[in-house]
C-alpha cells in the first residue's frame, strides 16, 4: 500500500475537533464554580483584547464562587464589564482589586437550554469530523498509483477514525448532559 495518504494528519485533524468540543463545553455552567467558564473571557486592557487570565487570577474558593484578583487596578472597571457582557449570567461583585462571582443555583428551564447548547457544540464537532473525512476520502481517489484495494482499505480506516471519534465526541455530550441536568 502506498504512503501518500497521511493518516496520522487526519487523526490530528480529528482530534483537533475533540480539543475545540472540549473547550466550549468547558465554558458551559453547570451550576459549580468553574475557573474555565471565565478565562475565555477578552477584556479590553493596554489598548488591546485580552484573556482574562493575562490581567488577573482566576481561583474557586468555594463550590459556588469564582475569585478574580485583578493585577492592575486600573483594570478592575475593563474586567467587570467584560464579565457583564460576557452573557454567563452572573453578576460580579467587586470588593477592593478582587472581583466575586457567585455562581446561582440552574433553575429547570435554564438547565434544559444549556443541554441544548451542549448538543449544538456537540453537533458542530461531528460536522468538523465528516469535513476531515471527506476531505481524506478525496485526497484518498485522488491519489496516484493506489489500486481499488488500496483505496477501499485506506477509505474504510478514514471511516473507523471518523467513527471513533464521532462516538467520542456522543460519550462527551452524554456526559455534559449528566453533568449540566444534575441538581
Amino acid at each position: 500500500m502506498s504512503d501518500d495518504i497521511d493518516l496520522g494528519d487526519i487523526e490530528r485533524r480529528m482530534q483537533g475537533a475533540l480539543g475545540s468540543l472540549k473547550n466550549e463545553f468547558g465554558g458551559l455552567r453547570t451550576g459549580r464554580a468553574s475557573s474555565s467558564l471565565v478565562e475565555p473571557i477578552m477584556v479590553e486592557a493596554y489598548g488591546s483584547m485580552m484573556p482574562m487570565t493575562q490581567v488577573a487570577t482566576v481561583s474557586v474558593p468555594e463550590p459556588r464562587m469564582i475569585s478574580i484578583n485583578v493585577w492592575d487596578k486600573g483594570t478592575l472597571i475593563a474586567v467587570e464589564k467584560a464579565i457583564r457582557q460576557s452573557n454567563l449570567g452572573l453578576n460580579p461583585v467587586v470588593d477592593g482589586t478582587n472581583i466575586r462571582l457567585p455562581i446561582p443555583e440552574l433553575n429547570e428551564e435554564r438547565r434544559t437550554e444549556l443541554t441544548k447548547v451542549a448538543q449544538k457544540y456537540a453537533e458542530q464537532a461531528r460536522i468538523a469530523v465528516r469535513h476531515v473525512r471527506r476531505d481524506g476520502l478525496d485526497t484518498i481517489k485522488k491519489a496516484d498509483g493506489l489500486s481499488e484495494d488500496d483505496v477501499r482499505a485506506q477509505s474504510d480506516q478514514v471511516q473507523k477514525l471518523t467513527d471513533r471519534y464521532v462516538g467520542e465526541i456522543d460519550t462527551m455530550l452524554a456526559s455534559k448532559e449528566t453533568e449540566i441536568m444534575q441538581i
